[in-house]
């Protein structure tokens, strides 16, 4: 037994003789030890983008907005108009999965309607 403490006592002792987990008078002291948080890093967000077109219905696009990102009547509007008049506009911001799918829906609701509304992601 006695061979066993002096065998760990070398383990814990630095080189002046006097160990960390020892004090000087030969009490034992306890080493606490910490554990770092990691913290986790918020995902990256993506501009969900509607693209003009001269053939996709005004109309339309305000059903989608109100749709696909659950835009208020006059929100879906003011965002088509935009669209409408700028050439693009934002619909909404997302995580990249939940952006791609809104994407998908979007160009797949178009396709469906016959129209060539496009949808496109953009890093923030």
């Amino acid at each position: 037994m006695a061979d066993f403490v002096r065998k760990i006592s070398a383990r814990i002792t630095d080189g002046d003789g006097n160990g960390d987990g020892r004090s000087g008078d030969g009490d034992t002291v306890t080493e606490r030890k910490t554990r770092t948080k990691s913290k986790t890093a918020k995902p990256p967000l993506f501009k969900v983008i509607l693209l003009n077109d001269d053939y996709t219905p005004m109309e339309f696009v305000v059903e989608v907005l109100k749709a696909v990102f659950h835009k208020p009547h006059a929100d879906a509007t003011r965002i088509m108009l935009h669209v409408h008049q700028n050439g693009m506009g934002v619909a909404g911001v997302y995580p990249y999965e939940v952006a791609e799918t809104k994407t998908h829906t979007v160009e797949e609701l178009a396709r469906q309607a016959e129209y060539p509304l496009k949808c496109v992601m953009e890093k923030e």
